[in-house]
């Protein structure tokens, strides 16, 4: 499956976004999606992960209660809410997919193992 991110800009502190993340290919629904971030010099960090049906989610402490993701798979997207941004998300934001057995649940570990990626969709937070 081949996934592709988009809907970033560049938006004030305090303000809202919804990134989206395309997928097209296989039955996206066979697979588990997350979002990743990185910073320019920095690691890439991860943000959030949802299971094939969206039964189950995980999100990084760091943004649990602003981030929420999401899915339609009827769509083949997978989204990325974004509340209160400050300028510390500044970042580009990735998307990937792993494929998934189970329907309901994330393969462990929810933050790592993906194998396919897309290109990343720029997130800037003017203070």
């Amino acid at each position: 499956v081949q996934v592709q991110a988009s809907g970033g800009g560049l938006v004030q502190a305090g303000e809202s976004l919804r990134l989206s993340c395309a997928a097209s290919g296989r039955a996206f629904s066979n697979f588990a999606a997350a979002w990743f971030r990185q910073v320019p010099g920095q690691d890439r960090e991860f943000v959030a992960a949802i299971s094939r049906v969206g039964s189950e989610t995980k999100n990084a402490d760091c943004v649990k209660g602003r981030f929420a993701i999401y899915r339609d798979n009827a769509k083949n997207t997978v989204y990325l809410q974004i509340n209160g941004l400050t300028p510390e998300d500044t970042a580009l934001y990735y998307c990937a997919a792993k494929r998934s057995f189970s329907t309901i649940n994330i393969p462990y570990p929810a933050n790592s193992g993906y194998h396919n990626w897309g290109q990343g969709t720029l997130v800037t937070v003017s203070s």
